[in-house]
């Protein structure tokens, strides 16, 4: 991470609201990227834009106290994990919309799904990963950061200082644990 996003993370961290703004600012192109993978992988594009989902993710990610992100890694990490969030509670809306809920317009993006498809193991793979955090801090972020982010054992190495190897370790372990709780395979 260059000087200046770690000195706006610093500042953000103080409280600095004008930080925050420049921080994401900074970050737009790679968070937007963050929130078209996520949508991608949850196929729920074409009910909720990636544009709508970055800037939901801003709002919600602005409102948190005592959340502390020392190096662009957590940051990402965190964003993802909000993004993850926003999406399971918009695909438990439209269930419940499917069995009676209320109309409510939703946004149209440019991205194509199908409107019918939801994901099913959505919630189960957000709870397995809750989970593994409680247990395994670092191996949660590892599949945070390579999963839902995008980053690359070398990038996620260079990001924590340590070796490929040891991010490919954690990945492995990661991977088994989520297998084993939800009983699909994760990429």
């Amino acid at each position: 991470m260059d000087g200046s996003a770690a000195r706006l993370i610093a500042n953000a961290e103080t409280g600095d609201a004008s930080a925050a703004d420049a921080l994401f600012a900074l970050l737009y192109a790679e968070l937007h990227r963050l929130a078209k993978g996520q949508l991608a992988r949850s196929s729920v594009g074409a009910t909720l834009g990636t544009t709508t989902l970055l800037h939901e993710a801003y709002l919600s990610m602005s409102e948190r106290e005592g959340t502390v992100f020392p190096d662009r890694a957590r940051f990402m990490a965190y964003a993802a994990r909000a993004m993850r969030g926003l999406i399971i509670d918009h695909v438990r809306g439209r269930r419940a919309l499917k069995r009676g809920g209320e109309f409510v317009f939703t946004p149209v993006d440019e991205t194509l799904a199908d409107p019918g498809a939801d994901p099913p193991d959505l919630e189960r793979v957000g709870a397995a990963l809750d989970e593994l955090a409680a247990l395994e801090p670092r191996l949660a972020e590892v599949v945070e950061l390579r999963f839902f982010c995008g980053f690359s054992f070398e990038e996620i190495a260079g990001m924590w200082g340590v070796s490929d190897r040891t991010v490919q370790r954690d990945w492995s372990k990661a991977r088994i644990y989520l297998h084993g709780k939800i009983g699909t395979r994760i990429p």
